[in-house]
Formats: structure tokens, sequence, C-alpha cells
């Protein structure tokens, strides 16, 4: 039987080129999303019978639902769910737009946990589901005027683990994608960005102003890390419950958690000792 993937924020990057893999297996089906109708014309040159292109915003739960319906409707259920829609903010923490901020964890928090809550009962009902989402090698360490992003990446983990936990027993699994910086247009178009104005803050001022330009420098292949991520949800078992991709997350990563388990180990009296 064919298996049918939902992915959304398909109109670039990871999204994109996941999608575009997808499109093209035999016996799998493709629902893919995107806030604009033009953003998906790349998918025409595949099977229109296996693929089907939804507009979505994942802050609003009535395009939530369609696209679950649409996929229901046109494929039967939905197989692999694909969290991908997110975007960033650049700005210290202390001169960081509170509205951008809370737009930020809408998509990259709530509308991820929208999407998920509408797929779980196709998933409970056939025993049988992969759920990926898309976090960040900054949820697996921090830089400097990433902080409210680096927060909505910690959260996604934070519900990505729980949510494991809680279907394991109903044949779903659940794995987090920590990507390091990649060549796409996230940190253009799809991120917002306030210039420090602060004299204290000056020494990230550069890096904020011309971040849409440093992507073309960025190690990350969109390629090589859809290929992983299609990878591990066809021929993994058991799928990983994370998946961090490039130097950055796994160097950086490996060095903030390390650090991170040293520091706890060494609190160890204090920490016991708080306990009747």
């Amino acid at each position: 039987m064919a298996k049918t993937w939902l992915i959304t924020g398909t109109s670039s990057g990871f999204g994109k080129a996941l999608a575009t893999i997808v499109a093209q297996q035999p016996d799998t089906n493709l629902v893919a999303t995107a806030r604009k109708t033009q953003d998906l014309d790349y998918l025409d040159q595949f099977t229109a019978a296996h693929v089907e292109k939804v507009l979505v915003d994942v802050t609003q739960p009535a395009d939530v639902e369609r696209a679950v319906q649409v996929a229901q409707q046109k494929f039967g259920t939905v197989d692999v769910l694909v969290n991908n829609a997110g975007l960033g903010y650049f700005a210290t923490i202390e001169e960081s737009d509170m509205q951008q901020v809370r737009h930020m964890f809408e998509v990259n928090v709530f509308g991820l946990a929208a999407m998920t809550k509408a797929v779980l009962p196709l998933m409970r009902a056939q025993k049988a589901g992969v759920i990926v989402n898309l976090s960040s090698a900054l949820a697996l360490t921090t830089l400097p005027t990433m902080g409210f992003y680096s927060a909505t990446k910690y959260a996604v983990e934070g519900y990505t683990d729980t949510l494991r936990q809680e279907v394991a027993d109903l044949g779903i699994q659940v794995m987090a994608v920590e990507p390091s910086g990649a060549r796409t247009d996230w940190s253009g178009r799809s991120s917002a960005k306030a210039v420090p104005t602060l004299a204290d803050y000056q020494q990230f001022s550069e890096s904020v102003e011309h971040v849409a330009d440093s992507v073309h420098d960025a190690p990350g292949a969109p390629q090589k890390i859809a290929q992983a991520i299609y990878d591990q949800v066809t021929q993994a078992d058991p799928l990983p419950q994370h998946l961090p991709l490039g130097q950055f997350a796994y160097e950086g990563g490996l060095k903030n958690l390390t650090q991170l388990v040293t520091e706890i180990k060494s609190r160890q009296d204090i920490s016991l000792a708080t306990d009747d």
C-alpha cells in the first residue's frame, strides 16, 4: 500500500527539498503545504495523482484541519507527518519585539502542535505512523541574538520527547531533527530581525544586519539534509529519537551537553540534599 507523507512548509529550504524527494518515489503519496499557490508550482512536474498541494498557514486552525481532511479524502490517511514550517528571529533578548516573538512561537511551536494534534487520530486508528519535527542545532546549544528562536526549538524538543513517550505503545514513532545552518532562504524571507541599537550590544550589530547574506556561505546542503531525513524515516529501525545534522549541530551539541552533564554532576550533593 502506498505511504502518504504530509509535509508543512514546502515552499523552500528543507521542506521543498524533502517534498521533491518524496514526490519522485514509487508507491508514495505527497501532501505538500505552503502559504502561497505559486510556491508549489515546482510540484507540477510530478504525477498529479500522487501529489496534492494545499494552502496552509499553520497558525490557522481551519487550514490545519483542511490539510488533514484533504490527505484523508485523497489518499485515505497520513503515514508520515513532517512538521517543517517555521521561521526565525534575530535580535538580542532585551531589544526583541515581543509581537514578533509571539508570532514565531505561534508558527514554530503551536502550529507544529496543531498539525500533530490533527494527524494523531489517524495514526492511532491505524496503529502506525511517523512524526518528524524540525527542531534546530540551536536546541542543542545557543548563540547570541538567537535566544527566542532557540526558545521555540527547545520547546519543540520538550514537546517531541514527551509525545514520543505517550505514543510509544501505539505504533507511532517520533523524531526530532536538529539541522545546522544551511543554504536556504530561512534567514531571509522566512525570518525577521532587529539590529541592536543599544551601545552595550553593538558587538552583535553586524551579524544581525548581514544575517541574510551569510546564508550563502552556510555549510549545510538542503538536499543532503532532506535525503538524510528521508533515509532515516524509510530505512532506520528503530527511528532515531534525535537526528543532529551538520558539524555545528554535532560538535556544538556535544560540547554544550557535555558541559551540562559535568555541571549537574558537580552539584550532586546540593541537588540530592533538597529531598526529604
